[in-house]
């Protein structure tokens, strides 16, 4: 087993600080959801997966097991790549699948958490002695050039998390992504599809109030990260669905007006009440702008498999491989 990080010491802090700048400065307010993840936030997560109100982890594992064995008859990889790969549940199916095959040789798991990727990382090599594990603490935003070139690859990018990404940024990492990958490689895309807009707020806003915790979390690690005095009950969750451009978004709005103080920045961000900050979006996608995206950015879909409701989709990508040239006949002489 190798672990590799390419982050380096302080580096998520330092990466907070510039989105707080930068978002928190803004009109509208933003910050992307990748701070939600914390322990308590991971924690939070976990217990969201299991809510009757949300579908897409029952799903996604669903068709995981009905079709990994033909997802890895076709992709017939050396090595899978989980980009985001947290503590890596989902993809016992994926490797169980692919391990039977007798292709697979390596796992390398990618998340930005470097002790949540260490841990998984021991679970995986305890399940799987005879596979090299090949962990790499990275952000799949900026270090698709450094993930692991073994053989024919696999990239899997499970639970809907290419929906955090908006048009421009999403069309950026497939282009980027589908430039790391060689002929014959593939991705493994999981989406969430467009639905009633009922059961899509109440994904993100459900009854026990999970979520609203697991949302307001992202200010108790501003507090604890950068030394902000963030009051977490005094802002509301919300939740809402843009159909425009099919996504939900999460926002917290403030309740009353207050000024936040970031000590370690030396930042102070005035909220009036009633002011949103935006901390997710979660693209729903209908399959035809989905494919179309995935083949302007180089890739060929071969298989695109959905829960029986049609509720969420796992997409087979693969990098077309190289035609041989046919080779040129000389004219025989009479």
């Amino acid at each position: 087993m190798y672990t590799v990080n390419h982050l380096g010491p302080g580096h998520l802090r330092r990466a907070l600080a510039d989105d707080v700048r930068a978002g928190l400065t803004a009109t509208p307010k933003w910050l992307p959801p990748k701070w939600f993840y914390d322990a308590a936030g991971s924690e939070l997560f976990s217990q969201i997966t299991r809510l009757p109100e949300y579908y897409p982890t029952r799903c996604e594992l669903a068709i995981l097991r009905e079709h990994a064995a033909e997802i890895a008859t076709i992709a017939r990889p050396e090595t899978l790549v989980e980009l985001g790969s947290g503590t890596s549940e989902k993809t016992v199916l994926l490797l169980d699948a692919l391990t039977s095959a007798g292709t697979l040789k390596a796992y390398s798991p990618v998340d930005v958490d470097a002790a949540t990727l260490e841990q998984a990382a021991h679970r995986v090599a305890d399940a799987y002695p005879g596979l090299a594990i090949w962990a790499v603490c990275a952000d799949f935003e900026r270090h698709l050039a450094r993930l692991p070139r073994v053989g024919r690859r696999l990239v899997a990018f499970l639970g809907g998390t290419v929906g955090n990404l908006d048009h421009e940024a999403r069309a950026y990492f497939l282009e980027e992504l589908r430039g790391t990958l060689s002929p014959g490689d593939g991705l493994l895309l999981g989406a969430d599809l467009v639905k009633d807009t009922g059961r899509l707020v109440a994904a993100y806003d459900d009854a026990a109030g999970v979520t609203a915790a697991f949302n307001r979390n992202v200010l108790s690690v501003m507090n604890r990260e950068l030394g902000a005095d963030f009051a977490p009950q005094a802002f509301e969750h919300v939740a809402l669905y843009d159909g425009r451009l099919h996504r939900i978004e999460m926002r917290l709005r403030a309740s009353r007006p207050m000024r936040v103080v970031f000590t370690e920045l030396g930042l102070t961000v005035g909220f009036r009440a009633g002011e949103e900050m935006r901390t997710e979006i979660s693209t729903k996608f209908h399959r035809y702008r989905l494919e179309e995206e995935l083949i302007r950015a180089g890739f060929t879909v071969s298989r695109w498999y959905t829960d029986p409701a049609r509720d969420f989709a796992l997409v087979l990508a693969l990098v077309p491989e190289k035609r041989r040239k046919a080779r040129a006949l000389t004219p025989g002489r009479g």
